[in-house]
């Protein structure tokens, strides 16, 4: 299935930009119908949708939504979007969220914006999760973004061992830094780290997965496998939806 929008003037910041991101978002409303309880995703593209859904709100949209991070959560609070917690509305009917990578099979990389613990759970509690994005986070091969891991502060040195050990045995290589914010590390809304690894392209992300939920310093990881349902991808004349099994026309 194919959604036609408006070219963008060549050149334009339009074109590659912000624009992309909200012809995403707003083509992702497609199906948002009042009573639904959504996931709210973080970062600049959930951003977006974030602003489209106020605005449906403000026009008699009635929903609910469950936000990854604090904040996504301010800013639908200030927009007059109703909010829940996972506690009080703990199954979800869709969530909306952005990526920093994904392949034609929706494999995902995500935490760029440093809420990949949240935005996981809130996913796998939601029954379908829809994945906007520009085209240039379309790859044929995940591993180019640098792969966010979050750790537990505690006997970081050790985790960092045993993700450098696991890396080897798959054949992957590549630094790993901690995130910083200025001098310190930076903290997620859990209080955790987070390790960018820089591993380059990862030919086989299950196994990557597999070894991360093993190590026991690690709170969650980048990799979304298994967990998008669909993708609403901006291109620059158009917006297309990509399924799992391929391009859907």
């Amino acid at each position: 299935m194919e959604i036609a929008r408006p070219a963008a003037s060549p050149g334009s910041a339009a074109a590659s930009g912000d624009d992309r991101k909200r012809r995403a978002a707003v083509a992702a409303l497609d199906g948002i119908v009042s009573g639904m309880k959504l996931g709210l995703g973080t970062g600049s593209t959930a951003d977006q949708f974030v602003r489209a859904l106020a605005e449906k709100v403000k026009e008699g949209l009635d929903i609910v939504g469950v936000p990854t991070s604090e904040r996504t959560a301010d800013l639908a609070r200030s927009l007059g979007i109703r909010l829940a917690t996972l506690e009080e509305e703990p199954a979800l009917d869709v969530t909306v969220d952005g990526a920093d990578e994904l392949d034609s099979q929706l494999r995902l990389v995500k935490g760029g914006g440093g809420a990949l613990l949240r935005e996981k759970i809130v996913a796998t509690a939601s029954k379908r999760m829809i994945v906007i994005a520009d085209d240039s986070k379309v790859v044929d091969m995940i591993g180019a973004f640098p792969l966010p891991i979050e750790v537990a502060p505690f006997g970081l040195g050790a985790t960092e061992r045993a993700i450098a050990a696991l890396a080897a045995r798959l054949g992957l290589a590549g630094p790993m830094k901690v995130r910083q914010t200025g001098a310190d590390p930076y903290r997620t809304d859990g209080g955790h780290y987070i390790i960018d690894a820089s591993f380059g392209r990862i030919p086989d992300p299950e196994a990557l997965a597999a070894g991360l939920d093993g190590i026991a310093g690690v709170m969650g990881h980048g990799l979304f496998l298994g967990i998008a349902t669909e993708a609403v991808i901006a291109r620059q004349n158009d917006v297309i939806r990509l399924k799992p099994t391929g391009l859907q026309r």
